[in-house]
């Protein structure tokens, strides 16, 4: 995919002026960027562990040369801001100003290691690194027969950083790319692009990264310097915030005729996939001025009504949290106001088929630990985790139903469905213990365990147990049920093998009643991600009549493919090689051909 970098490229970044986004000619020869780097000496806590910390992790790619080292004199240089030719003489000089001020900052923040959860070299290292764009590549190889109905395109998100990291870094905060597979026959091609969020064109005329990073570099004091820094820029009009600060890595979901990219913190945006198998951005999308608020990454698209459930938070003011739906043709429901006591990390959400289930649970947004020096995202041990249970066709909150769920913490719901028999939500979901380790170091391993919480509607009352039995017990993340039943009671649900955590050696498929699990493992040092379920058209009596989608890499190759499996028997079908790397990322959607012809 690209040529050997010479060794000598190093001390020449080192010492650059503006940082480069990646390019081909900046990759070495496995395709890992050969400017990324360790900017920090290891902690010397004995004991550390976070979502994004394991030895597989920790074990950077063989390289034939040494990393960087940014100095204190380095940071002021590299930090130096392109001038846009329409800045005014004021512009100029406030942006000289800044940028200094901003080179001691980071100057600061090099003589103190990072955590964990915020060390680019432990976050994007190996394949979680990034890579550049690449145009559509056509007539891909293919092994084994790709079935009938996989007859589309297959699209995944992921966070693709353009710029080095000069300061802190968490894998959440990369710029949003979008990896298409096209597929008619055995006719396969494959393309990735970044998702033109007005965050990325600005720093991209700028030269290099200017927003803050929610989670890498929004904690303590330095964190509010940042955001300072950052307001700053905006009054002088060097950097607009107006229109969005959104990465858009998150999730993606098709809905009335577009595919929507999107992350928590802004709207979302439209990426249309061309007829020749290219991805273009068409741009933000608030659904004909109808959103004037974020939206959720994980909207839930009804397989039955055709509606479009999301939720939309806010971490700085009241209220915290709205509820809100759209039509099948897109028409956008009232806004209701869920009242919370404090703003809670809210990254997923269920349907059922009457109602709308909210997990507010104990990981929440306390800007006033900044002040303090710690992370703005935490684990509040005082509060009660609840699910609320709302009406999916609710005016206003005031019939919603609170039960408590001592302890429990899902970054992640698959489905839930009613069962009036019992008068009983069932909820589906990964419960995560400790709950914020994926944002804040902790001296535990996380584990992420696959649970049945059943709500009570008339007595208030929760039950919880995992699914899994005690002695096969495996993290399981990412994935989902068959799309055609959700927010209906589903047999199996399809999840990532998370370990070695965060890497995904396979998926299980897992009888929800039963607990019984079948395993598919990609093989010695190859990880994927989500595991995508595509049902088989048609009107077929078993749930499980579909394949599986998958990304899969292989460390000892350095070479990535696209993996179908079938999902009754578990065997692969057929695989395509990928011209790139494809790195590990996070949700994808899968749209028919029908679909791509109709798209708006």
């Amino acid at each position: 995919m690209a040529s050997s970098t010479p060794a000598t490229s190093f001390s020449t970044w080192a010492g650059a002026k503006i940082p480069q986004p990646f390019s081909n000619s900046s990759l070495d020869n496995k395709g890992l960027p050969s400017r990324f780097f360790s900017t920090r000496k290891p902690s010397r806590r004995a004991k550390i562990y976070s979502a994004l910390h394991s030895p597989s992790v920790l074990e950077f790619p063989k390289h034939p040369h040494h990393s960087p080292i940014i100095t204190k004199k380095d940071s002021n240089d590299t930090l130096k801001t392109a001038q846009p030719p329409h800045w005014n003489l004021l512009q100029r000089a406030a942006a000289k100003a800044l940028d200094m001020m901003e080179g001691a900052l980071v100057s600061r923040e090099l003589q103190h290691p990072l955590p964990k959860t915020a060390d680019p070299g432990v976050q994007i290292a190996g394949n979680f690194s990034p890579v550049p764009e690449q145009p559509v590549r056509h007539n891909l190889p293919v092994s084994g027969t790709i079935p009938d109905c996989i007859n589309g395109v297959y699209v995944r998100n992921g966070a693709n950083p353009l710029f080095e990291p000069v300061a802190g870094h968490h894998l959440f905060d990369g710029d949003g790319m979008v990896h298409a597979v096209c597929i008619n026959g055995d006719s396969v091609s494959y393309a990735c692009r970044f998702t033109e969020t007005r965050r990325l064109i600005q720093e991209r005329e700028l030269g290099r990264s200017v927003f803050p990073k929610a989670i890498g570099e929004l904690h303590g004091h330095s964190g509010i310097a940042r955001l300072l820094l950052f307001y700053a820029r905006g009054l002088f009009g060097l950097v607009d915030h107006s229109n969005g600060t959104g990465v858009a890595n998150a999730g993606l979901v098709y809905f009335n005729r577009r595919l929507l990219a999107m992350s928590e913190d802004d709207l979302p945006y439209q990426v249309c996939i061309k007829p020749c198998g290219d991805i273009e951005t068409i741009g933000r999308y608030d659904f004909d001025d109808q959103l004037r608020s974020t939206m959720i990454a994980h909207p839930k698209l009804d397989p039955l009504s055709g509606e479009l459930f999301a939720l939309s938070y806010d971490v700085v003011q009241k209220p915290y949290l709205k509820y809100f739906k759209f039509s099948s043709d897109g028409e956008k429901s009232p806004e209701v106001e869920i009242s919370l006591d404090v703003p809670t990390m809210m990254h997923d959400f269920a349907i059922t088929e009457n109602y709308v289930v909210i997990p507010d649970q104990q990981v929440v947004f306390k800007l006033q630990e900044m002040i303090r020096g710690g992370s703005p995202v935490m684990y509040e041990k005082n509060k009660k985790s609840r699910f609320g249970i709302l009406s999916k066709n609710a005016r206003n909150a005031s019939d919603i139903i609170w039960v408590e769920s001592p302890e429990t913490f899902c970054f992640h719901l698959w489905n839930a469905w009613e069962e009036p028999e019992t008068d009983e939500v069932v909820v589906i979901g990964s419960c995560m213990t400790p709950p914020d380790s994926i944002f804040n170091e902790c001296d535990e391993n996380l584990k992420s365990v696959l649970s049945e919480i059943r709500l009570n509607l008339k007595t208030g009352e929760s039950k919880r147990r995992p699914i899994i039995p005690e002695s096969e017990q495996v993290n399981l993340e990412a994935g989902m049920v068959n799309r055609n039943l959700l927010g209906r009671k589903t047999q199996y649900a399809y999840l990532a093998i998370a370990e070695p955590w965060p890497k995904v050696s396979g998926f299980a498929k897992v009888d929800l009643s039963t607990g019984e699990i079948q395993k598919f493992i990609y093989g010695d040092r190859q990880y994927g991600g989500e595991p995508y379920f595509v049902p088989r058209e048609g009107n077929s009596e078993r749930e499980d009549d579909g394949y599986i989608l998958a990304f899969v890499h292989d460390e000892k190759k350095w070479k990535s493919e696209l993996q179908i499996i079938n999902a009754m028997d578990m065997t692969l079908e057929a695989s395509v090689k990928l011209p790139s790397r494809v790195p590990y990322g996070f949700h994808g959607t899968f749209i028919c051909s029908k679909d791509l012809e109709n798209q708006a």
